[in-house]
């Protein structure tokens, strides 16, 4: 793609689109509320109550409605692995999509596993485990903020596509071995949230002590640049004094009377004359 021509962009004076394969930089900058990156994120919003209603249709027991179920789930996971690889691939990152992304990934991993509790098919422990350990991320997240950004590890997203899979698993009506197979694939996605867990919490930790030693600095900084500027216009004002002195020193014969000034000037014996 050869972007806007020059004619179309203002005159063989503007700055050409940046070529690539990717969208032009008229469409890329232009990133509003409605882009495809957070309609994807409003698709996965609406289809958390969806889910729900599909899963506990008919006491939640019926196959063929918690098949439905999981198609909706796993819908729900496609679009919250392409909506974020839009975002950044095309620049379609806004204030919307940074509060509503995240909130769709909880509100769908939430509803599955306490709906799944709720029937008895997923222990209440594991339940806590994985909503205790999303939520406390996400506070710690913006614990540090104001700091730096944690960004998101490997592990975290191999924690993400673990727990993907189980719950989707647990959605599905199985029995004999799959079921016992979706169990262990559970345990491994628990123990993946909480070595990812404790791993952003050493991150948070270390994050906020390196950003809180560079505010300190900058303080510091500061104080020794507020310094040095006080004790430059003390100088400038004792150089000023010094000279206004020097000038008046000067100044004082002008302020002799002109017979002494004429006197001086001329000598004694003309003086007496």
């Amino acid at each position: 793609m050869t972007g806007v021509p020059a004619s179309a962009a203002g005159g063989s004076g503007s700055t050409p689109a940046p070529r690539g394969g990717k969208l032009g930089a008229a469409a890329v900058n232009q990133a509003g509320l409605w882009n495809i990156a957070n309609i994807l994120t409003m698709v996965r919003l609406l289809l958390v109550p969806g889910f729900v209603m599909l899963l506990l249709h008919d006491g939640g027991y019926d196959p063929v409605w918690r098949s439905f179920a999981w198609a909706a789930f796993a819908i729900a996971m496609i679009t919250d692995v392409f909506d974020g690889h839009l975002a950044r691939a095309y620049n379609l990152v806004t204030d919307f999509g940074k509060i509503a992304d995240p909130i769709a990934d909880k509100a769908i991993m939430g509803a599955a596993l306490i709906c799944l509790s709720w029937l008895g098919d997923l222990p209440w422990w594991i339940t806590g485990v994985i909503l205790f350990r999303e939520l406390g991320i996400t506070l710690m997240r913006f614990w540090v903020i104001r700091h730096s950004v944690i960004p998101a590890s490997r592990g975290g997203k191999v924690k993400t596509l673990a727990q993907g899979i189980a719950v989707g698993m647990y959605v599905l009506a199985l029995t004999g071995p799959l079921a016992t197979l979706r169990f262990w694939v559970m345990m491994a996605a628990v123990v993946l949230t909480v070595v990812t867990g404790l791993d952003y919490v050493r991150q948070a930790v270390v994050l906020r002590r390196h950003g809180l030693a560079a505010e300190r600095a900058a303080a510091a900084m500061e104080a020794v640049t507020a310094a040095a500027d006080v004790d430059g216009a003390a100088g400038a004002r004792t150089a000023t004094d010094e000279a206004d002195g020097t000038a008046e020193g000067t100044a004082k014969p002008l302020g002799q009377p002109v017979g002494e000034r004429v006197a001086g000037s001329r000598g004694p014996a003309e003086a007496e004359r």
